[in-house]
């Protein structure tokens, strides 16, 4: 028999592993320069990078929760031309391929983004953040209603040919609709989920513990969720699906995929163990090994039909 091959093509980017990098707990690459073996990761999703700086939210921003963990950073970050001077360079050096999450307070924000990164080299694809809110509709975020989402991602499509990953926030009433959308709109992967909105109260001050009072529950509390909705987006989209949430091991990944991921990405996880993304190749592997399956497109949505093709 062959020797399983952990290779995907995602939406046009070509991975030597299934496991990434999620935006967010990653930075861009500085924090974990000593801490990670890269070659483990198929790729990088570097922290949302807006048009112009973004201070962020005030302190304090994370918090731990049961099984999870709750931040409200607020993307922060330099904006666009620093990091293309600054933060870029050192991703290059890291070897996976770069994908830039890109976020914006209006349409035409994610469209001067995805300019500016057009044709630079090293970057391989763009993931659009639609959980920015929108400050024209009162805050709400883009990825709520499936409109502003197609003109999110149509504003970009018109603007880069570098594909195009859409992620999607679960804080709404019918995530499907907003992921066909999103496809209708140019999106070559639809990128999901982002953090399911919380809060938790200081007993002793009686009152928010956050700065921000509410913020983005991560980690495996969330893992049942995420993998309910990349199971629905699955079954109504053509385009390829990233999946993340609370993904901690090769089994959780492993579910992922069976559920219609083709790769998918840890966030949080990185905080308690580096090594994640190696462990979690790993027994992608030895699972496919077991299995006697020699490509990961054989086990791609495969709980949707009853596991009948793999062996056991």
């Amino acid at each position: 028999m062959s020797i399983p091959s952990a290779c995907v093509n995602l939406g046009g980017i070509e991975l030597d592993t299934p496991v990434l990098a999620a935006s967010g707990p990653f930075g861009h690459g500085r924090e974990f320069e000593v801490l990670l073996d890269f070659n483990s990761l198929g790729g990088i999703i570097a922290k949302g990078v807006s048009l112009e700086p973004w201070p962020g939210n005030p302190p304090p921003r994370i918090a731990e929760t049961a099984s999870g963990l709750l931040n409200a950073v607020g993307l922060h970050n330099p904006g666009l031309n620093k990091f293309i001077e600054d933060d870029l360079p050192l991703l290059r050096e890291l070897g996976p391929k770069i994908i830039v999450n890109i976020i914006g307070k209006n349409v035409k924000d994610y469209a001067s983004v995805a300019a500016g990164l057009n044709g630079i080299e090293g970057i391989s694809g763009l993931e659009i953040n639609v959980s920015c809110p929108n400050l024209k509709a009162g805050g709400l975020s883009f990825g709520t209603d499936p409109d502003l989402t197609y003109c999110v991602v149509a504003a970009v499509r018109r603007e880069t040919a570098l594909p195009l990953l859409v992620k999607l926030t679960p804080n709404v009433n019918d995530i499907v609709s907003v992921a066909i959308a999103a496809e209708e709109a140019g999106a070559d992967v639809i990128s999901l989920i982002n953090t399911l909105s919380g809060m938790i109260i200081d007993i002793e001050k009686k009152k928010p513990f956050l700065g921000n009072r509410f913020g983005g529950l991560s980690g495996p509390a969330i893992m049942p969720v995420a993998l309910k909705m990349v199971w629905q987006v699955s079954e109504a989209v053509q385009v390829p699906v990233l999946g993340m949430g609370g993904i901690t091991s090769a089994s959780d990944a492993i579910q992922f995929i069976l559920a219609g991921a083709r790769a998918v990405a840890v966030g949080s996880g990185l905080f308690y163990d580096p090594d994640l993304p190696a462990k979690i190749t790993g027994g992608i592997l030895a699972y496919m090994s077991k299995h006697k399956v020699t490509s990961l497109s054989e086990l791609e949505g495969l709980a949707h039909t009853g596991g009948d093709k793999v062996e056991v």
